[in-house]
C-alpha cells in the first residue's frame, strides 16, 4: 500500500473514496472513516453497529440488506454538516446502549422515537 501511495499519489494519502479504495486493503468502510475523520467529509462508514442500530431504531428500512444501501439511506437522511459526526454517534449508541443481544432500552434517550422499542419492547409491557 505504501508503495502505491508513493508511486500513484505522490506520497500523499488520497482523500477521495474512489482513490482510497484503489489502495490494497482499503475498502469502502475504511475509506469513509478516513475521509470523514481526517477531512470531515460527509461520508458515512457502516460497520456492524451502524448497520444494526440504524435499522433497529428506524433510520433506514428494516429490509435494507447491505452496508452500502444503509450508507446511502443515512447520507440522505442526515444534514450534510452532521454526517461525519453521526457515524460516531451511531457506533457509540450501538456499543453502549443499543447492544446486539440485550439492548438497554431503559437507559435510552431516543426510546420515544425508536422503532424497536415501539414495536418489540413496549407492546410486550
Amino acid at each position: 500500500m505504501a508503495k502505491m501511495v508513493m508511486e500513484k499519489f505522490d506520497g500523499k494519502i488520497p482523500m477521495t473514496i474512489d482513490e482510497l479504495i484503489q489502495l490494497p486493503g482499503v475498502g469502502r468502510k475504511t475509506a469513509n472513516v478516513v475521509t470523514s475523520v481526517v477531512d470531515k467529509q460527509p461520508n458515512m462508514a457502516v460497520d456492524t453497529h451502524v448497520f444494526r442500530v440504524s435499522k433497529r431504531i428506524g433510520l433506514v428500512p428494516i429490509t435494507t440488506k447491505t452496508p452500502f444501501a444503509v450508507e446511502k439511506e443515512l447520507v440522505k437522511n442526515f444534514p450534510t454538516e452532521l454526517i461525519h459526526k453521526a457515524h460516531h454517534w451511531l457506533i457509540l449508541h450501538g456499543r453502549y446502549i443499543c447492544v446486539a443481544r440485550n439492548p438497554k432500552c431503559e437507559q435510552c434517550g431516543i426510546r420515544p422515537a425508536c422503532r424497536y422499542f415501539r414495536t418489540v419492547i413496549s407492546p410486550a409491557l
